[in-house]
Formats: C-alpha cells, structure tokens, sequence
C-alpha cells in the first residue's frame, strides 16, 4: 500500500539515477512524493527546468516554462514518483480540462502501484511520449491500460535548415511571401530584452483586440515579463520603425531543439508571419537541428497551415486510459 504521508525531498539533497536515455541530477528540491501534490509555483523551477529540458523527446507543453504559464488554465498540480525496482523516478503532473482530470509523467512511467492510484483519481494518462511509453507499453497493456495516438497535439518538427533557407520547390510559395513582405516594407529584427518588452506588449494587445478572443493572450503575457526567469529568448520585429511582431520560445532536448511557444504579430503587414518564421530560424545557432511549432489541437486550418511547411516528423503524444481488463497472470 502506498505510504499516505507526505514525503519530502529536502533542499540540498541530490537524487542520481541512470539509463540508457539519460543521466539525470536533480538538485534542491522541495516537492513532495505522491500522492501528495502542490500548485505548480516558480519556486519549484529549480527542480524541474533542468530535468525536463533534457527529456529525449522534446513534448513541447511539458517544458517548466509551459506548465507555469499554463497552469491556472489547467490547474496543474505536482508530485514525484522517486522510483522502485521496476521503474525509473518522474515527476507528476495533475491537470484537468473540459471537466476531466488527467495526469501526467513526462520523465517515465511509474510502477504499476502508482498508475492504479493515479487511474483512481483522474479519468486518462495525457502526453505520453515515446520515450516513455515504448520501453513498458507491453507490460502497461498488462495492466489493463488501453492507448491511443492523440494527433490532435502531435509536436511538428521542422529542421532548422528548412526554415531559414526555405530552399527549393516545396518552398516556393513561402519563399515568395517572405521575399514580397521584405520588397514591401522597411523592416529590423531585434533580439527580445526586457527593454522591449512595453513594445511587444502593444503587439499582443493589437493581436488579441484583431482577432476578438483571448486565446493565449493571459499566459503570453505573462510570459513577456519573466522570460528571462524562465530560461526563454525571442526576438522582436519592426515594420517601418513600429513594432509589428514578436516570437518567445526556449531550448529542448539537451541544445537540439527549439520550441516556438508564442509567435504574434499584427495580421495588417502581409507576409509577417511568414517572414519571422525564416528569420527566425535564421537567427538561431546551428546546434538546434530542429524547431518544435506546437500541436494543432485539431483546428483543421492550423494543420493545414502547419503541414504546408513540409513537417520533418512529430513528436508522437499518446493517451492512456484503465480499461479495466487487466491480463490474467501467466
């Protein structure tokens, strides 16, 4: 039976724990073993920003930076699994979303004990990545727990290349907006400091009042004022000396990847999105061979719109859910 007391890593103490994926030192942290959970706070970055960007798959919402920003939208929640003979430590996450509570566990899959309290207090598993789900999928299906590919919040990858040079073909049409937008205006491109942070603020303000609904707005806000804490960098772009767009983003995967979380810009200069998407990428340093744009969380214009950048593979995500048919032993 699982011990109900909460468990405290003390600050200070450091946990080691390998694989063949990764080596893993987690430092000063403060959060308590399950089942016991706490509100997802910038005080618990220390802990988990280094963990988590050194994941081998590159899930972009479960960076530290997205699940602060997200956190009141999906009232997220931590715990940690500190791990056991069958199975490797993790942190666990709790959200919930359209009235349904989910978990969870960006890092690996806890013991079979753990997953059936977890089952027992949220209806479904969420953003299972490959790395996570492949080495114990036969084992978990033991268990009782059925999965299924959730393409509506796939990760697509481009390579880096791709984007800043949009070379060949495949890339015509992209090519010729981004050359149109550069033959149309007078146009700079900044690196985003806290400095011009009151300058992409009226960019959001513009992007939100355009488009009549909050979408994103509360969470790339925010993001604006702390992004430096959160280990983010962006740039900021001009059209005919005015702020006209910006984009804000953070590494993944050890330096590999690039995440794109925000990207807004005013939809008046024709050709902007397409001209910070190369530039963009351009800017960036050759050790990030990829760039994550994010899911497209089933809206079929914003698939199409990200397929039309000729995608060089996704960040697969799976959902899990207790059929309650576990396999007879033997």
């Amino acid at each position: 039976m699982i011990n109900r007391r909460a468990i405290l890593v003390k600050a200070g103490q450091k946990i080691h724990f390998t694989d063949k994926r990764r080596f893993i030192i987690i430092h000063y942290m403060d959060i308590p073993c399950f089942p016991v959970f706490v509100p997802m706070s910038l005080a618990l970055k220390k802990a988990m920003h280094p963990v988590l960007s050194m994941t081998p798959d590159g899930v972009s919402e479960y960076t530290f930076a997205n699940l602060y920003l997200f956190r009141s939208r999906y009232q997220y929640k931590v715990s940690w699994f500190p791990g056991s003979k069958d199975a490797l430590p993790t942190f666990i996450i709790s959200g919930e979303l359209n009235g349904k509570k989910f978990f969870t566990t960006p890092c690996a899959a806890p013991d079979g004990e753990t997953l059936s309290a977890l089952f027992d207090t949220h209806d479904y598993w969420k953003g299972i990545s490959d790395s996570v789900l492949n080495p114990k999928r036969p084992a978990l299906e033991q268990q009782g727990i059925e999965f299924a590919e959730d393409r509506d919040n796939f990760d697509y990858l481009f390579l880096r290349s791709d984007l800043a040079e949009l070379s060949g073909k495949k890339f015509h049409k992209k090519r010729n907006l981004v050359n149109a937008f550069i033959n149309a205006y007078s146009y700079e491109e900044r690196p985003l400091t806290a400095k011009l942070v009151p300058q992409a603020a009226e960019v959001l303000d513009r992007w939100r009042l355009d488009k009549g609904a909050e979408g994103d707005y509360a969470a790339a806000r925010e993001a604006l004022d702390i992004f430096e804490d959160l280990k983010m960098r962006g740039a900021m772009y001009y059209v005919d000396g005015r702020p006209a767009g910006w984009c804000l983003g953070e590494r993944l995967t050890r330096g590999r990847m690039f995440a794109i979380h925000f990207e807004k810009a005013i939809d008046a200069y024709k050709g902007i999105y397409q001209f910070m998407n190369q530039a963009f990428a351009a800017s960036l340093p050759r050790h990030y061979i990829h760039i994550n744009r994010e899911q497209d969380l089933g809206d079929e214009g914003l698939r199409q719109a990200k397929m039309t950048y000729r995608p060089c593979g996704f960040v697969r995500k799976y959902l899990g859910k207790r059929t309650g048919r576990a396999a007879a032993p033997g």
